[in-house]
């Protein structure tokens, strides 16, 4: 069943570490962007990709945005995503994901009733780049940006904010796999690995709901 919110993916790096575009290596025969766009495509009706060369991500079919106010990395794409949205909310991704599962973004969706923003918080630390957004957000996140401020969850104090507590959630091994970020050649090497006999992450089964509602304010 189709969610009434976005599925937006930031592919706007530099891919510094990597030397190379990030989203464009492949995996198991495919680029890691299209493996998150498949992905997503499950759930999303609406996929946006944001990024500084939308000539490389014309033919995945889905629409392609640039950065409103550019210069300020990841922050620069969720206000741009958020902005191009069709829909309220909108779950945010990092191109250099490849083993995100619809299963936990859908659930992240489905929790963001009366909140701004549901993120994943794994051992302790955030996971603000696979996490849902509203609306909401676009402006607190533009004062930022006009501010000079990058740092992502900056505007976390001023919005409605859901920690989503990671533990408990799914087998650990399954959820090191859905966050685990290719953005190394070593990197690449193990995703690659664990990328054998698999076109994409299914073994996340029903979400658990044990874990407690939060409404928090980030540093």
């Amino acid at each position: 069943m189709m969610l009434d919110a976005s599925g937006v993916i930031l592919a706007g790096g530099k891919s510094s570490r990597m030397g190379t575009n990030k989203a464009l290596l492949t995996l198991h025969g495919k680029t890691m962007i299209e493996s998150v766009v498949g992905e997503l495509r499950k759930v999303f009706p609406e996929i946006i990709v944001v990024t500084n060369e939308p000539r490389f991500y014309l033919d995945l079919g889905v629409r392609v945005v640039t950065d409103i106010i550019p210069g300020f990395g990841p922050l620069s794409g969720i206000h741009a995503g958020l902005t191009a949205s069709s829909h309220k909310y909108s779950f945010v991704t990092a191109c250099d994901l490849p083993f995100i599962n619809h299963r936990l973004s859908a659930y992240l969706v489905d929790e963001a009733g009366g909140y701004d923003v549901v993120v994943p918080r794994k051992r302790g630390f955030l996971e603000p780049l696979h996490a849902v957004y509203s609306k909401a957000c676009i402006e607190p996140i533009k004062k930022c940006l006009d501010k000079g401020i990058c740092k992502i969850i900056a505007f976390y104090p001023e919005v409605k904010v859901k920690c989503i507590e990671m533990e408990g959630i799914g087998p650990p091994t399954d959820l090191e796999k859905v966050f685990f970020n290719v953005n190394t050649p070593e990197a690449l090497t193990r995703a690659r690995k664990m990328a054998e006999g698999e076109s994409n992450i299914e073994t996340l089964g029903p979400l658990r709901k044990r874990q407690k509602r939060i409404k928090v304010r980030e540093e």
